[in-house]
């Protein structure tokens, strides 16, 4: 026994690992290429990759999906992510938390919203130290947990964002 958790010790110690600096989860290096559309590690949008699959496969009425998309979404603000991405993130975040919408009444209300140039809105450093992550989306065992752990992560994301919450609250209700 003493043997194989020795050898398997010396296996995690050579692994090398990658740091998302989206959402500061520290992942096994994959090696994989960075996000170009989401602030995140190949790996951490690996995950979310699965997450979506979930998601997309779930068929709910609530529409869970654009819950996940959009606190991916502002967890992994910054970088190269686009104004818009955020903006929308942010919005969805806030109709979710504060008015209690559903996902397919959040996505009817960013069909709403005209096209038009976002001011940058930069995430707050607390933004990557959330201890909830696309990761623990996948640790549920049940579709219950599943859908309760996307809830508490878009509450924490929305949460993190609070020195923004009356710029996003201002520009939410243009659309409500």
């Amino acid at each position: 026994m003493r043997q194989s958790m020795g050898h398997r010790d010396k296996d995690i110690n050579s692994m090398n690992f990658i740091t998302c600096p989206g959402c500061g989860l520290k992942l096994v290096s994959k090696y994989l290429a960075p996000g170009d559309r989401y602030n995140a590690s190949g790996e951490c949008l690996e995950l979310y990759a699965e997450v979506s699959y979930y998601t997309l496969s779930a068929n709910d009425v609530y529409f869970i999906h654009q819950l996940a998309v959009d606190t991916f979404g502002a967890q992994h603000s910054g970088g190269v992510t686009k104004n818009i991405t955020s903006a929308f993130a942010l919005i969805g975040l806030c109709l979710f938390v504060e008015h209690n919408y559903t996902g397919r009444q959040i996505q009817k209300v960013h069909m709403l919203i005209p096209k038009q140039n976002w001011d940058k809105i930069d995430p707050p450093e607390k933004v990557r130290l959330k201890t909830i992550t696309v990761a623990s989306i996948l640790k549920a065992d049940s579709d219950a947990a599943r859908e309760t752990a996307i809830k508490k992560w878009a509450k924490s994301v929305w949460n993190s964002w609070n020195e923004h919450h009356d710029t996003i609250r201002r520009i939410t209700m243009l659309y409500i």
